[in-house]
């Protein structure tokens, strides 16, 4: 494998700045990487190429000629396909909008090609970001690079399964109820669902617009900073966008100083359901963090068992309404019958064929919750949880400044195992939902490898509009517990991440 591709994002923008590398070399790099092992991985539904060394030519060019650009500029990611990009296909994972060329860009996606780093392409994800392991996607399963029969998170596994590959440094993830926390725990990488509203949902394919938030994917804390920098700010074309200014968050991970920090583990997510290993790295986590001078405080958020079941109405609902658009007539596939076709018809046809299992699942399921008679039984009762669930994260953060639990309750599972299950299957999102529900950001560091070999994650919670304090504890722990391994975990990782092509 090239070594350049192995750096962080931030070597490898200080590389470029200081001329030892062109970006059209690094682009080349990792366009070499993504042909030689996403064949097995299936991380991306679409590369475009031909689009991201034309950005990397004209970044070279600029440079060459003296102009001031991003830092970032020149350095590569990828874009989960929930995202809309000019030119580029998007299709959120499904059947409905295969082929879809969008003719203009999300927010944060013209953000990015205006700050130059090329965009190597889309990636995988579970059929409209429904999902936990991207095995719901209409196009087949992304593979997990540290074991290739299992899965690498959902929804969003496509980005976190290219970053952890070295496919590509950066990603674009979006998180409704732990979609880039959930891959980034599974995969070793970082991942980091932003306070809501704080980072543009204008051109996200909406699957529940409460809930719903794009944030970065990267390999180390300082690189997610970086990127959620960049992506973040006020978007008058987003009527949720938060009008707060850009935080200093690569400062904050640069700061790696926890004394005096009051960190809040949430009792009611690491007992039972959660599995002994994953329990046994977060406690390991959380003596690092001790041992460097932040107190740890037991804190009991009594409402997050609630937060599940209220999550699965709520979301369900948002989506019914968000994909009723699709419909043969307006958007999307149109699927006509022979004889004598209706509206009706048509329509029937159409979402049959462009849905796949677990979209028609949760439409129904939302759909009915929706329903005359059942709206105050259902909708309304989980909207009083999520008040419930709203109100015990501001009792938790007026005695601590984070909270923490284990991102996922277990590593990754086999492929197939949960598809036909999907009660298992959503348990998954226990410990990263109740940030949703809140609008609270959240982030994901590698916490260690369990004994058979797989990765965890810890999670830490901050209060709406405090991002900075993730990236403070995140880049201080992550120090930590890489001067105990020796370096990063992902250099534990099998030969398909570290080795050779």
């Amino acid at each position: 494998m090239n070594d350049t591709i192995r750096r962080s994002a931030a070597a490898q923008a200080a590389a470029l700045a200081a001329g030892e590398i062109t970006s059209e070399d690094l682009t080349c790099a990792h366009l070499d990487r993504i042909r030689a092992v996403d064949t097995d991985l299936n991380a991306f539904l679409h590369v475009s190429e031909e689009e991201a060394l034309t950005t990397a030519r004209d970044v070279d060019a600029r440079r060459s000629a003296g102009e001031e650009l991003h830092p970032l500029a020149g350095v590569p990611i990828a874009v989960k396909d929930v995202a809309v990009t000019e030119g580029i296909p998007t299709t959120a994972g499904s059947k409905m909008l295969e082929g879809w060329l969008p003719p203009y860009d999300a927010t944060l996606v013209a953000t990015l090609r205006s700050a130059g780093l090329p965009i190597l392409g889309k990636t995988n994800m579970d059929e409209f970001a429904m999902g936990s392991s991207t095995e719901s996607s209409a196009f087949g399963p992304t593979r997990n690079p540290w074991d290739r029969e299992r899965i690498p998170g959902g929804s969003g596994g496509g980005s976190s399964a290219a970053v952890a590959s070295y496919e590509a440094p950066l990603a674009i993830g979006s998180d409704t109820g732990g979609s880039i926390r959930q891959p980034g725990a599974v995969t070793g990488t970082v991942g980091v669902k932003p306070t809501y509203g704080s980072v543009s949902r204008y051109g996200l394919i909406a699957l529940a617009s409460s809930l719903d938030q794009a944030g970065p994917v990267a390999r180390t804390v300082e690189d997610a900073a970086l990127l959620h920098e960049l992506i973040a700010g006020h978007d008058p074309l987003d009527s949720t966008s938060l009008p707060d200014p850009v935080g200093a968050y690569a400062e904050a991970a640069h700061r790696k100083d926890v004394r005096g920090m009051r960190i809040g583990v949430i009792s009611e997510l690491e007992g039972e359901g959660f599995d002994p290993e994953v329990r046994a790295r977060f406690t390991e986590s959380l003596a690092q963090l001790e041992q460097a001078g932040a107190e740890i405080v037991p804190i009991s958020c009594p409402n997050f068992r609630y937060a599940l079941g209220a999550y699965y109405l709520i979301m369900p609902s948002e989506a019914s309404s968000n994909l009723a658009k699709f419909d043969g007539m307006r958007f999307g596939l149109r699927v006509v019958p022979e004889d004598s076709p209706t509206a009706e018809s048509v329509m029937k046809a159409t979402r049959g064929a462009g849905f796949g299992q677990e979209a028609k699942r949760r439409i129904l399921l939302g759909t009915y919750a929706l329903s005359a008679g059942y709206y105050d039984a259902y909708y309304g009762s989980a909207q009083k949880v999520r008040t419930l669930v709203q109100g015990d994260f501001s009792a938790a953060f007026d005695q601590v400044d984070v909270l923490a639990s284990p991102t996922s309750p277990t590593v990754a599972f086999r492929l197939g195992e949960k598809i036909d299950d999907p009660l298992a299957m959503y348990l998954n999102d226990i410990a990263t939902i109740p940030a949703n529900l809140a609008g609270v950001p959240g982030i994901s560091v590698p916490s260690g490898l369990a004994e058979d070999g797989l990765p965890a994650g810890i999670q830490f919670l901050a209060p709406t509009r405090a991002d900075e304090r993730l990236y403070r504890i995140g880049g201080a722990l992550e120090a930590l517990l890489e001067d105990a391994w020796g370096g990063p975990l992902l250099a534990k990782a099998p030969e398909l991440v570290s080795g050779a092509n």
